[in-house]
């Protein structure tokens, strides 16, 4: 299972994000091939070469990161991708897909693949519980995009709640399930 299958994984600035380089790890051991697109924003808490190293693929970050190359790079990503996995997904990135809202590499290539989309959501208990963001995840999930998680646990801001990303075995074992 996996064996030679694309998965783009989409890094959103979550504190989470550390996990997406376990996810990364993960992915190869099941024989995904792995490309990682990160927004500007998880720039600012984890560096490029991390995933890069990781993953072993150029890691695609800013729409306008290579000009010669944007108009065709989102959708040569969106059309190798067996599934595109965002994870950690934000309130944001969840709430600009839910709009139709391009303004990112990452939004773009979610908005131009035909495969199918995961999102494993991290962040506070407040947000995530957010009538606008349940609303968001509800028409999502009528169009088709799937969700994986979140769970309980000890949240960045020290309390516990409902806002952890999920475990990543049990984010591998829903990929590996769905393809």
């Amino acid at each position: 299972m996996g064996r030679g299958q694309q998965i783009i994984l989409g890094v959103t600035a979550s504190i989470a994000i550390y996990k997406a380089c376990d996810i990364v790890r993960r992915l190869k051991e099941a024989g995904f091939l792995v490309t990682v697109v990160m927004t500007k924003e998880a720039e600012e808490l984890i560096r490029p070469v991390v995933f890069q190293s990781l993953s072993g693929q150029k890691v695609y970050r800013g729409l306008f990161a290579e000009p010669e190359a944007w108009e065709i790079e989102h959708i040569s990503l969106a059309d190798k991708a067996d599934a595109i996995l965002v994870a950690p997904a934000t309130a944001n990135i969840i709430a600009k897909v839910a709009s139709g809202i391009c303004d990112d590499l990452l939004t773009c290539v979610i908005s131009a693949t035909k495969a199918p989309v995961f999102f494993a959501p991290a962040m506070n208990e407040n947000m995530y519980q957010n009538r606008i963001t349940q609303e968001n995840i509800a028409k999502l999930k009528s169009l088709a995009y799937r969700f994986i998680g979140p769970k309980t646990g000890r949240l960045a801001c020290g309390k516990e709640g409902l806002g952890c990303l999920a475990d990543t075995e049990t984010i591998i074992k829903a990929i590996q399930k769905n393809l």
